[in-house]
């Protein structure tokens, strides 16, 4: 198999899962190559996410490690199998990172995210988000602009059609408040939001200034579920790009992170309101 010179986050997530299994079944490298017909060099690169790993060779070195959870199993094999995705015409024209974010989305079975400043990504108007791409610095180009716009767009479909996921937003006052764009632009965002939330697959709420403090303030924070909580990932926005976790640890840290904004966030009809009055003030 062609070795790949820039695996996507999904590929060396599964390569970090192939390492976990053979490491928890205390199977060295060149035991596994043994396994499965290859060089020890091929098994670091199946590791690594450079290398594909087939169906048949996933489920040999399962049933070698004692591993036996077919919804696990099958979640393993989806990561596996190629798949292109819309994200795939903004190769090399757009950040990787873009692209990770955009097929975790499409991958995961259920999200949350954690907003405190920005306004949710699947959730921004077009103008709400022009506003906050000509915010960048360095300036991007026109060209630049239209291209993340264009992908923000459509990342807003795995909220829409016949294929959707559930999402819980998290958004904190602060998020609500910030005029990226100016007052109108502000306001339409919002009217935006209260029509988001009305979705049976959308629920939104507030955390409002009152609440004090919470755990994580300042991140950008989206914890996408996965076909079994080993195959959880957190996605946490950086200057310089995307962070994505996944191990154990750092997904149970999430986990009550989320946990407890929850229980500061009011309920979605209370969030409804609130986000009114503020459109109102406006």
């Amino acid at each position: 198999m062609t070795a790949r010179t820039a695996p996507t986050e999904r590929q060396k997530r599964l390569g970090h899962e192939l390492r976990r299994m053979r490491t928890s079944a205390d199977l060295s490298a060149e035991y596994a190559a043994g396994l499965l017909g290859v060089d020890r060099g091929a098994i670091s690169a199946m590791e690594s996410g450079t290398r594909a790993i087939s169906a048949e060779r996933l489920r040999t070195l399962a049933v070698n490690c004692d591993v036996t959870d077919e919804e696990h199993l099958a979640g393993l094999a989806a990561m596996a199998a190629p798949s292109r995705g819309w994200w795939d015409r903004y190769r090399g024209q757009l950040p990787q990172g873009f692209l990770d974010i955009a097929e975790l989305e499409a991958h995961s079975s259920r999200m949350r995210g954690a907003f405190s400043v920005h306004m949710p990504g699947l959730l921004q108007t077009s103008d709400h988000a022009l506003a906050v791409f000509r915010m960048v610095v360095p300036q991007l180009p026109e060209r630049e602009i239209a291209l993340r716009l264009a992908f923000r767009v459509e990342r807003q479909q795995v909220l829409d059609g016949t294929d959707t996921r559930p999402f819980v937003a998290i958004v904190h006052e602060a998020a609500l408040r910030m005029q990226f764009g100016g007052p109108r632009v502000l306001r339409g965002q919002l009217e935006h939001l209260l029509d988001r939330s009305a979705q049976g697959n959308v629920t939104l709420r507030v955390i409002p200034f009152e609440a004090g403090g919470f755990p994580g303030a300042g991140q950008t924070v989206l914890y996408a579920e996965g076909p079994t909580a080993q195959l959880d990932t957190v996605q946490v926005d950086n200057s310089h790009g995307p962070d994505f976790f996944y191990a154990d640890a750092q997904l149970a840290k999430y986990r009550a992170h989320f946990d407890v904004l929850e229980k500061l966030a009011l309920s979605p009809e209370e969030s409804r309101g609130f986000i009114h009055n503020i459109a109102d003030q406006l």
